[in-house]
């Protein structure tokens, strides 16, 4: 299951970086490209967290090939009902996860993964709050342009050293 969770993650990097962003480059949004772009580093974090968590407890991670991505969208919201439901895919693993450590008294593991339920709460958040952004502008241009301009601002904030 945690193996599951590191290659969704790793999967929608590879998805954020060269599918998403080329799909919206295409599109002549290079805002919305941009918020792929730090979407895809958060994601390939959030992997190699649980992949680093792994080490720690002394057990060792074989990654599997990725599927092919999705490459194309018929619209930039249908890209952002993708990332949507992906989301709530991760949420749905993790809280798997989270019976598991239950489960089995595993309290480290629990605890590690609260960080990551907290986390989902955000990433789902931010994905219905795009979603509703795109429905509203999808039919103006102008206001289309404005939300590409709000998204090209977003930036990559790594993580403070004493996180999970």
């Amino acid at each position: 299951m945690v193996k599951k969770i590191v290659k969704e993650d790793f999967s929608i990097t590879d998805d954020f970086e060269d599918d998403f962003d080329d799909y919206f480059e295409d599109e002549d949004l290079p805002g919305f490209a941009n918020w792929m772009r730090v979407q895809a580093q958060e994601e390939l974090e959030h992997g190699m967290k649980i992949y680093d968590y792994i080490i720690r407890r002394g057990a060792s991670v074989t990654l599997e090939a990725i599927e092919g991505p999705q490459t194309k969208w018929d619209s930039p919201l249908a890209a952002f009902e993708h990332v949507l439901s992906h989301e709530q895919t991760v949420t749905g693993l993790i809280n798997n996860l989270v019976d598991i450590a239950i489960t089995e008294k595993d309290h480290a593991t629990n605890n590690f993964l609260q960080w990551f339920v907290e986390e989902q709460v955000e990433e789902e958040e931010n994905a219905m709050e795009l979603v509703g952004k795109v429905k509203r502008a999808q039919n103006s241009v102008d206001l289309m342009y404005t939300l590409d301009s709000e998204l090209a601002s977003r930036v990559y904030t790594p993580p403070a050293d004493n996180e999970n």
